[in-house]
């Protein structure tokens, strides 16, 4: 370690900052981003918008109100419409940018508004705001409440509001799958699409928007066609069913008569269309409605019919995480491939993929402008996320929002390895080395195990680098690999797993293990496994199947499958992936569900879950530890986070984040640092 950096804290997961939603100018001059920082005090994380010039030469703070997004540059470049949430609940504002003056609220609807994009004139932006059947009749009979009297009858009024809100769930009416999501339950409103004119003169409750839809369904934010006469969009069109994502299909709305139009699919999902420059195709992804582990296809779509819908990347064979169009006609997509997130140049007609960024980066999101020029948000293993531009000469960075830290810190090395599983195909992991790493001396293992179960992990993932980097500064040598099942190893490798989650994972995941038992610096009677989602279902799995951990952290993960088929928001997960209903075959479930092997532990387990966790509820967490504490006399703890749900990890209250992180490292520790 150099003598001049000190080893990362837990505590230094608060310091880092990340870049986000970059923006090019129209005249390619400056770069709009986002930075996001957390705010320990306020139990929150802020974000904040910035400009930088395409060279580096300067660069302008523009919000200070920890709230604001998704900024978003008129045609000409003159104002930025972003969504800030200062009036607590978001709004869009427009902020001048090439002349001074003050942002100014461009909407105030009730229940927020948010997704802006500006029509290719620049005259109007669409957004999206929600709204129930009885507030859009509402809307529709333009009454308009009286203006308060003073400031005091305004407070009065919203209070009221407030408890008329509250008080319309109780009791709470469940009727369709999921009824609830994130970290709270679901109510009638649906995102609708709007429409409103830019005029300087004209704001807030002054400024009237012209609802464009009228659907018993949620819209996904609005892309205009390039002719300025059509808002391109997706919806689910099984109106009422459950699981709407199932039914999402492309429309094309009129702007002046608001006629939809369906590109009619019954059979595949859609999601995400972009109009083309020349107003002929959509760029869009597509996957079967009932299928979780195949290849999600990026697809080009007719405007006006008449041709089959054609996949760009099934040559490829690799997923993709993102994509916009280029001036020229290609696709600009990042695209996900053994451990990497690369941005990648695709002609449609021959669909031929070309790597525009090669190093091996982690590229969490881009913006193309016309004229070839793309800025880019990416990071490696060593380097935390920072803002890239690349115009007519080298590649530019233009942020050092993390580089204090990283001066600051000893960050220690990544090291790739590829080994075979039982069936001697070849997989692809890591591993971390301890600080001050001695030859010949042998370390405890913390095993690391990715959820999905269908991601996969680079070196530099963001939600988890930093958790790597604690377990090696604790002391430990870190492994982690992207097993059969994950993402960017081809379809073949992604559905793998399909109805054998446990077998299949467990078999690659200790061939892994022992390999790094081969290397001869892991000493394995001291070896902890930990995962969260799909990783706390494998590492209840395996914990389950074997002894040789001898501590084990599971996070929010699936322990019975049966019940969490009735509790999850996401109950198509496990029919689709067992290829079974829970009442065909209850049999399969439990015999796929680590609570069946429960009573086998042996392992200290710290079992780690949230209380608003609506993806894999808490009830999960709660029979583990049951089973467990009642079957066995294996030390066993559960720890539940309150207002927490299945992003405890990655966006949790930083408090509670930090809290995690120690916890698990003090499981650790008091079963693999000790003499006996």
């Amino acid at each position: 370690m150099s003598d001049e950096k000190r080893l990362i804290t837990i505590e230094d997961l608060l310091k880092i900052k990340y870049v986000e939603d970059p923006k090019i100018s129209p005249d390619g001059q400056w770069i709009a981003y986002v930075v996001m920082r957390s705010n320990k005090m306020e139990k929150r994380y802020d974000r904040d918008i910035y400009i930088v010039a395409s060279d580096g030469s300067q660069t302008i703070r523009l919000t200070r109100s920890g709230n604001n997004t998704s900024p978003r540059w008129s045609p000409d470049g003159s104002q930025l419409a972003y969504v800030s949430t200062r009036s607590e609940k978001p709004q869009i504002y427009i902020l001048p940018i090439k002349h001074s003056g003050e942002a100014r609220a461009l909407t105030s609807h009730d229940n927020g508004a948010f997704a802006p994009a500006w029509s290719p004139d620049g005259t109007k932006i669409a957004y999206l705001s929600s709204s129930n059947v009885s507030e859009r009749e509402k809307e529709n009979s333009e009454e308009k409440e009286d203006a308060p009297k003073d400031g005091l009858e305004g407070k009065h009024r919203s209070e009221r509001k407030k408890e008329d809100e509250k008080n319309r769930w109780d009791p709470r009416s469940m009727e369709r799958i999921p009824y609830r999501q994130g970290t709270s339950f679901m109510d009638d409103r649906n995102s609708q699409i709007y429409v409103i004119a830019i005029d300087e003169e004209l704001e807030g409750d002054d400024a009237k928007p012209n609802r464009l839809t009228d659907t018993e369904a949620s819209y996904s934010p609005p892309q205009w066609s390039k002719s300025g006469r059509t808002i391109v969009t997706t919806r689910a069109w099984n109106i009422g069913a459950d699981e709407p994502w199932k039914f999402s299909n492309i429309y094309l709305i009129d702007l002046d008569s608001g006629v939809e139009r369906r590109f009619k699919d019954d059979d595949n999902t859609y999601f995400d269309p972009i109009p083309s420059y020349d107003g002929d195709w959509l760029i869009c992804t597509r996957r079967a409605s009932e299928s979780t582990d195949s290849l999600a296809r990026l697809t080009l779509v007719s405007l006006e019919g008449g041709s089959d819908p054609i996949d760009l990347n099934l040559e490829i064979n690799r997923g993709i995480l993102g994509y916009d169009w280029d001036a020229d006609g290609s696709v600009l997509a990042l695209v996900a491939t053994e451990g990497r997130v690369e941005v990648h140049s695709i002609n449609p007609n021959s669909k031929k993929f070309t790597a525009l960024v090669t190093e091996k980066q982690t590229i969490l999101g881009f913006d193309v402008h016309p004229d070839g020029s793309f800025a880019y948000v990416a990071r490696d293993a060593e380097k935390l996320p920072e803002l890239f531009y690349i115009g007519d000469s080298a590649t530019k960075k233009l942020t050092d929002v993390n580089q204090a830290l990283l001066d600051e810190i000893e960050v220690q090395p990544t090291h790739e390895i590829w080994f075979e599983n039982p069936e001697g195909q070849k997989i692809q992991g890591w591993y971390i080395l301890p600080p001050n790493y001695e030859e010949g001396k042998q370390y405890p293992l913390a095993l690391n195990i990715h959820g999905g179960p269908h991601v996969m992990w680079t070196p530099s993932s963001p939600s988890i680098w930093h958790e790597w980097q604690s377990h090696a500064a604790a002391g430990y040598v870190v492994f982690y690999c992207n097993p059969r099942g994950s993402a960017g190893y081809g379809e073949e490798h992604q559905s793998a797993i399909r109805s054998n989650w446990g077998n299949v994972t467990m078999d690659d995941v200790m061939a892994g293990v022992d390999t790094m038992i081969a290397k001869g610096f892991v000493d394995e009677s001291r070896m902890a496994i930990t995962g969260g989602s799909f990783g706390g279902y494998m590492t209840a799995w395996i914990i389950g199947h074997t002894d040789r951990f001898v501590s084990a952290v599971p996070q929010r993960g699936v322990y019975n499958i049966s019940s969490f088929y009735g509790t999850s928001d996401v109950p198509r997960l496990m029919s689709a992936e067992f290829e079974v209903e829970p009442w065909e075959n209850p049999e399969k479930f439990w015999e796929h569900s680590p609570l069946a092997y429960a009573h086998n532990i042996t392992t200290p387990t710290l079992i780690i879950h949230s209380e608003n966790d609506f993806r894999v509820p808490i009830e999960q967490g709660e029979q583990l530890f049951a089973w467990i504490r009642r079957a066995t006399d294996t030390p066993v703890k559960m720890l539940r986070y309150p207002r927490e749900g299945h992003e405890l990890s990655r966006s949790g209250e930083p408090a509670h984040r930090i809290s995690r992180l120690q916890e698990m490292i003090d499981w650790f520790d008091a079963y693999c640092k000790t003499e006996d």
